[in-house]
């Protein structure tokens, strides 16, 4: 259904690492749902096709800047989203992904994917809960990766990072549900049908890697966000895997 044929809902979502794949799928997706779709990123003129894009189909989206290692930039952002429509569903999505060999891992990159994909994630999910307890329900939903299970050779900044975001979402899981707050971690093990994944597998010489199936679709993965956000209170999900059928594991 198109976003001009579903009626807009008076309530809105946060997307926090709204880029051109993963979180531009959600976005499309909680638009054509009804949603007022609060995008933001740290490049914020990089989100005006995909605003442009809903907006074209009769769905309601805004682009703000929001940098997840400033505190500031999280709050001021969570705030004029609630202030443009009661926030339903906050999702982080920063991701992080770099490879390093540990004597090649600096302090300076250590930091900062700490920073983006922890440290962020917390400011997030911090500032999510004060909205969401003031409405008394919601969602908030954490993207992880293979990352968060398992450290593999040369990432030892990225699995640091996601194995703290668990963390974070599984203490304000404990935390929240309780209080009507759905808090999930979403385990994306797989790789994601994007250009920049595309162009590793060409490199690596495995054309087998691209034929159909093997990468996930970021328009699947947006639809799971979607049903964990709608699952009843009595039968929450806080932590979901998905993969490719081909996928090893």
């Amino acid at each position: 259904m198109s976003a001009s044929k579903t009626p807009p809902r008076q309530a809105s979502i946060a997307i926090i690492g709204a880029g051109d794949y993963i979180g531009a799928a959600i976005a499309r997706r909680f638009a054509a749902g009804g949603y007022l779709v609060v995008c933001g990123r740290r490049n914020a003129e990089k989100l005006e096709p995909l605003v442009n894009e809903i907006t074209a189909v009769g769905g309601r989206a805004i682009g703000r800047k929001c940098d997840t290692r400033v505190e500031a930039d999280v709050v001021d952002f969570l705030d004029a989203a609630n202030a443009a429509a009661p926030l339903e569903a906050v999702i982080f999505n920063v991701g992080g992904n770099v490879n390093f060999p540990i004597l090649e891992t600096t302090e300076r990159v250590f930091r900062k994917v700490w920073e983006m994909a922890c440290y962020g994630g917390f400011l997030t999910g911090r500032e999510a809960a004060r909205h969401l307890l003031a409405h008394g329900r919601g969602s908030i939903i954490f993207t992880g990766a293979t990352a968060s299970m398992r450290g593999g050779n040369g990432f030892a900044a990225f699995a640091s990072a996601k194995f703290g975001l668990r963390a974070i979402a599984q203490s304000m899981a404990r935390e929240l549900g309780p209080k009507n707050i759905h808090v999930a971690h979403l385990v994306i093990d797989a790789g994601v049908d994007t250009a920049w994944v595309r162009e590793r597998i060409a490199a690596r010489g495995t054309p087998e890697r691209l034929e159909p199936g093997h990468l996930v679709d970021p328009a699947s993965i947006a639809e799971v966000y979607w049903q964990l956000h709608h699952q009843p209170r009595d039968a929450w999900t806080h932590e979901l895997d998905i993969r490719p059928s081909v996928e090893n594991w």
